[in-house]
């Protein structure tokens, strides 16, 4: 008669679900969970007999590891799915993540599972029930998760602080994971939520055509802080032609570009900064208010402003 050391050492080496196993863990960043070996024929003995003889390793009480080493975060993914149950998806910045979002870090993973579900509690995941729960938000391959653009804005109302908001909002459209046009969609959905302005003023400045929006917000402000009013949208030329410059006072030499996130994109870089570069050899002083800056610290850049141009006005007065 077979030991269950001896039949469990099968699956590893000549049972005919060992392929199986390895095609299914290697798609699920080495973890699977314990339904998934039930249906694969792997009886509870067995999964056993591999824990005892440190081949696999238990990563929760849904999730087995197929291997003894760390668990690697496509893994981790994975495990909160499945200790989230059977309608559980990924939701938020960890959706965003799985979707390939990239120079962001995930303090914890957020799963989202229908109002009534049961809940499994555990420390390592973030599991709720949530009445936003839809299953046409949801991407229809792979890990279960929400699409880009409605993880985008869950992220952004679920973020600590409002620049971990705009953050992970800007970074979802600059890595190409959605775009503003499908941001704006989403955050039509929500009805109530404190950050739901700031959402909306959000989307806007990343939708076409937000720079002018941005412009108008910056030359509101001067006017409410008492600082001389500029130019709106100045000509000037070069040798490369002719370009628009966003604030100009023209008898002090300074400029300010209003930065929405286009300004980010590779094709405006160079551009931008050969423009930059003919107003300074031509004596302007430049400053750039990114839109970010204007919604997390107006003051400080509005100070900027003030100090440049006071500084021209004493350099005239000279």
């Amino acid at each position: 008669m077979s030991t269950p050391w001896r039949m469990a050492r099968r699956i590893v080496e000549d049972d005919p679900r060992s392929e199986a196993l390895r095609s299914l863990a290697a798609e699920q960043g080495g973890v699977v969970s314990r339904r998934q070996l039930y249906q694969l024929g792997v009886t509870r003995w067995e999964i056993r007999a591999h824990l005892r003889a440190e081949r696999w390793q238990r990563v929760t009480d849904q999730s087995i590891a197929l291997h003894t080493g760390p668990v690697a975060l496509k893994g981790l993914l994975w495990t909160a799915v499945f200790q989230g149950g059977p309608r559980a998806v990924l939701d938020g910045a960890a959706s965003l993540v799985a979707s390939g979002l990239q120079r962001y870090e995930l303090e914890r993973i957020r799963v989202s599972v229908p109002r009534g579900a049961r809940l499994r509690r555990t420390r390592r995941f973030d599991i709720r029930q949530t009445r936003r729960w839809n299953e046409h938000d949801l991407v229809p391959t792979g890990i279960p998760r929400t699409r880009p653009e409605v993880a985008a804005t869950r992220a952004f109302l679920w973020a600590r602080t409002d620049r971990e908001a705009l953050f992970v909002l800007t970074l979802s459209v600059q890595q190409g994971l959605t775009t503003p046009e499908r941001l704006g969609e989403a955050a039509l959905r929500i009805r109530r939520d404190k950050r739901r302005r700031l959402l909306h003023l959000a989307v806007n400045d990343l939708l076409d055509g937000a720079r002018a929006l941005g412009e108008l917000d910056v030359l509101r402000e001067l006017r409410r802080r008492g600082i001389p009013l500029p130019q709106h949208q100045a000509v000037r030329k070069d040798k490369q032609g002719r370009y628009y410059l966003d604030l100009y006072w023209p008898d002090l030499g300074v400029v300010v570009e209003v930065d929405g996130i286009h300004h980010a994109w590779a094709e405006n870089i160079v551009y931008d900064a050969l423009r930059q570069n003919a107003l300074t050899l031509g004596g302007d002083v430049v400053l750039r208010l990114p839109l970010l800056g204007l919604r997390l610290q107006p003051d400080d850049f509005f100070a900027q402003i003030a100090e440049a141009l006071a500084e021209a006005q004493a350099r005239r007065a000279a």
